[in-house]
């Protein structure tokens, strides 16, 4: 019997440890994990992001994949920019569990005792998580793009996230920290789209087991299904803010409309979801274990706090 935890909705015990700090770590411990299984997905995804050829190659990934770890070093360079992608993932999550556990409490204590979220509060919560995420880590993704876009031997590119710090504010000075930023915001509604879906999934197989604890492999399902259907929906976003943030951005493109205008123009439709096999292929396990990692993290936390406080009192 797979061990179960409680919705997100739910308390996970009296504990009296901060909820909000539970939140916090169980986001950042989920995003921890989930960076290091599947970042070497992510340097591929953007790699075929920035591809601006015609045609779309069978076999490009396993291609790239081969030519990184050839002309780049050795395997360790499918880790390239491994630090920024791990902090902005940390970072990300931990933030945004807790701006959607509080948002969604004041949601809570406005219906009262026994009210139920609806699908436009769920939905108002995550978007405005996502949004107050975005702006704060944006500069780590402006660097993490770059890095991973490039091999530690191009000329120019950054040899760490400090060097691309103080390379980005030398010549680019706030602004450059801050590429992409309105397509990662247009990108708010896929986390939106998602969690609403994932709520509701949540409330209807609750109701299938007669409103018994879900599983850790209904939470892996859920959320799988729950980011396809969102991912589906907003990729294209993606390929827009990746071409923003490259090192040669404000040359080739002068706003997030220009991208789409060239995009259109020189690539078609499928412009707009190249690497999006890749990019599904690396949500869905970073998804799974993001969410598996985030549930038990906010079940086993508090329970450990307390058996050890618990333990020095006697």
């Amino acid at each position: 019997m797979p061990r179960v935890v409680p919705p997100i909705d739910g308390r996970t015990s009296n504990s009296s440890l901060n909820p909000s700090f539970v939140e916090s770590v169980a986001g950042f411990s989920a995003g921890v994990v989930a960076t290091l299984v599947v970042h070497p997905f992510d340097i591929l995804k953007t790699r075929l992001q920035l591809d601006q050829s015609t045609k779309a190659q069978w076999g490009s990934s396993w291609k790239i994949l081969r030519k990184i770890v050839r002309e780049e070093g050795n395997v360790t360079a499918l880790y390239r920019g491994l630090w920024p992608n791990m902090i902005g993932n940390s970072v990300s999550w931990a933030l945004y569990f807790l701006w959607y556990r509080n948002i969604k409490d004041f949601f809570q204590a406005q219906r009262g005792p026994g009210g139920r979220l609806s699908s436009a509060d769920y939905l108002l919560a995550s978007g405005t998580s996502g949004i107050l995420t975005a702006v704060c880590t944006n500069p780590i993704w402006v660097i993490k793009t770059r890095m991973i876009s490039t091999g530690r031997n191009t000329p120019g590119a950054y040899t760490g996230m400090w060097h691309g710090t103080k390379e980005i504010a030398r010549t680019e000075g706030l602004r450059g920290f801050y590429r992409g930023l309105l397509p990662s915001l247009f990108g708010v509604s896929h986390g939106a789209i998602q969690f609403m879906a994932y709520e509701q999934l949540k409330l209807r197989r609750s109701a299938q087991i007669n409103n018994a604890e879900l599983s850790n492999w209904d939470y892996l399902t859920l959320s799988a299904v729950s980011k396809i259907f969102a991912g589906s929906i907003t990729y294209p976003y993606q390929v827009v803010r990746s071409r923003l943030q490259t090192y040669d951005a404000q040359i080739a493109y002068t706003s997030a409309g220009d991208v789409v205008t060239q995009v259109w123009r020189k690539e078609g439709i499928r412009g707009f979801y190249k690497g999006l096999v890749p990019n599904i292929v690396r949500v869905l396990p970073s998804t799974c274990v993001t969410f598996l990692v985030y549930e038990n993290t906010k079940f086993y936390l508090p329970r450990f706090y307390d058996t050890h406080n618990t333990a020095e009192l006697e």
